[in-house]
């Protein structure tokens, strides 16, 4: 594939999104491909090696933030005629609150990811806490002489900092897969309006 014939194809796939961004993507890619064929590489050879032009263009989708894509599916290419506008008012009292219904969801949905991700780590605060607590009150019990209660505070301190560690790894990886549902969810959103 030619590079004219490239840039075509990818002005095409990225139409509906605001001109500047499809100007800035244009231009990139014409330059990767200017790049490439300075390395010595053939225009169809450089062209081929970018990739396939949808493949090119669902990644530039997917990294085109949300607002951007939705203003560019949402904006009419036409002015609405006089019905459209009728139904759409006449239709609001069943597509606004079904609409609101599933945005609240969602925000929902995502704001509770992040909230068990913060509790497991609160979690692993109280435990460091104790940990520290106990530890530190057993010199003072081994001072006025109680001994069953100095092993019970250095036993508990440890055992707290034993589980504060062990929570530790399983809290960073119960983190990194929130961040990854949390960022599959947005793609999902995302591909809704691509």
């Amino acid at each position: 594939m030619r590079k004219s014939e490239f840039l075509t194809a990818l002005r095409k796939g990225l139409n509906g999104l605001p001109q500047a961004d499809i100007d800035a993507s244009i231009e990139f890619y014409s330059e990767m491909i200017d790049d490439r064929m300075e390395d010595g590489l053939t225009e169809a050879e450089a062209t081929e090696m970018i990739g396939p032009v949808g493949q090119v263009v669902s990644h530039i989708l997917m990294e085109t933030p949300l607002p951007k894509l939705v203003k560019a599916k949402v904006s009419p290419n036409r002015a609405l005629a006089a019905w459209e506008i009728i139904l759409l008012i006449l239709g609001a009292p069943l597509w606004l609150p079904l609409l609101i219904s599933v945005v609240i969801m969602a925000l929902t949905l995502y704001f509770l990811i992040w909230v068990i991700v913060v509790l497991l780590y609160l979690i692993e605060v109280l435990l460091a806490g104790c940990a520290l607590l106990g530890i530190s009150s057993f010199p003072a019990y081994l001072l006025t002489g109680n001994w069953p209660k100095a092993g019970v505070a250095i036993g508990m301190g440890l055992i707290c900092a034993g589980l504060a560690i062990l929570w530790f790894s399983g809290s960073s990886r119960a983190a990194e897969g929130m961040l990854t549902l949390s960022k599959r969810m947005i793609r999902r959103i995302k591909s809704c309006f691509i």
